[in-house]
């Protein structure tokens, strides 16, 4: 697969009101302090003209989105990561099993050797995280958690095997998240992925070192919890991401994300934090660069 073309997507593309709007958002004003999308999956299509990874990238340079990290899930996606940073100096890579994909792996019996694939991939320069890696208690019942731990806590020894950050996907699985990094030791650069805690647990994150990262959803009307959660989090704790092609944020959820609309979150947090625009661009940007290195 080769590195400016999209996979086909899995999006969800009908809602209650029937048929999403599948065409891209006007690009907003931009920043005039660069950040970084920290977190997306531009290896999935998306929207009536899905964009390449070129198209992707230059809109979001123009509106001061510097360079994106591209977050994996399985072998297929972890190749295409590594690839298409090899090829931009714009990405850097993360790469992993997904914790809703280990079981299935471990079912399968190739789960050993998929984490080997991964082991291999994350030698390379540019890759720079193992993630998205955690526990999912949504999508997997209590029969997969088993080797969903396991997958997690060789992710862990991954990162910290080849000096990684690590990104976490939790979903409905707060607690043991926190405690199995705990017990097991997190490497010294783990970021909590499309936080979805609350202030308590953003506050222990932040206590335990973690970076918690925000995306689109904390534009949501339903989205307190994620408010309250980033009004505790230090500044040099605070990361950005869109998730993207999903979680677009407020006007345009459920229309197809992208890094180029990074800004509106921005602007959205600013906002919550009572913050000068430009001061926490800078000071996320840093923090960015803190968790992956330059780009």
């Amino acid at each position: 697969m080769n590195g400016t073309t999209p996979r086909e997507t899995y999006v969800e593309r009908r809602s209650s009101s029937g048929r999403r709007d599948l065409s891209h958002p006007e690009p907003p004003e931009p920043l005039a302090v660069p950040v970084y999308d920290n977190h997306a999956h531009l290896e999935i299509a998306d929207g009536d003209d899905p964009l390449t990874l070129d198209q992707q990238l230059d809109r979001a340079v123009s509106v001061g989105v510097a360079g994106v990290v591209q977050a994996s899930g399985d072998l297929e996606s972890s190749r295409w990561a590594a690839d298409a940073a090899d090829r931009h100096p714009r990405v850097l890579a993360a790469v992993a099993i997904h914790p809703n994909d280990a079981p299935t792996y471990a079912a399968d019996g190739r789960l050993d050797d998929a984490l080997a694939q991964i082991d291999e991939l994350a030698s390379r320069e540019r890759v720079r995280a193992i993630g998205e890696t955690g526990l999912d208690y949504f999508r997997t019942d209590e029969d997969g958690r088993p080797a969903q731990l396991a997958s997690f806590e060789a992710h862990i020894d991954l990162a910290k095997k080849h000096a990684l950050a690590m990104q976490i996907h939790d979903r409905d699985a707060h607690r043991d998240v926190l405690d199995t990094l705990k017990r097991v030791g997190a490497p010294e650069r783990t970021v909590f992925h499309c936080f979805s805690g609350d202030a308590e647990m953003a506050g222990e994150a932040a206590d335990a070192g973690y970076w918690v990262s925000f995306a689109g959803n904390i534009t949501f009307k339903n989205a307190q919890n994620l408010r309250d959660a980033l009004a505790v989090t230090p500044r040099e704790r605070i990361l950005v991401e869109t998730d993207a092609p999903f979680l677009t944020p407020m006007p345009y959820r459920g229309r197809p994300n992208a890094p180029y609309l990074v800004p509106l979150t921005m602007r959205f947090m600013a906002e919550q934090l009572n913050a000068d625009l430009d001061e926490l661009c800078a000071q996320i940007a840093a923090n960015t660069v803190a968790v992956y290195g330059e780009f």
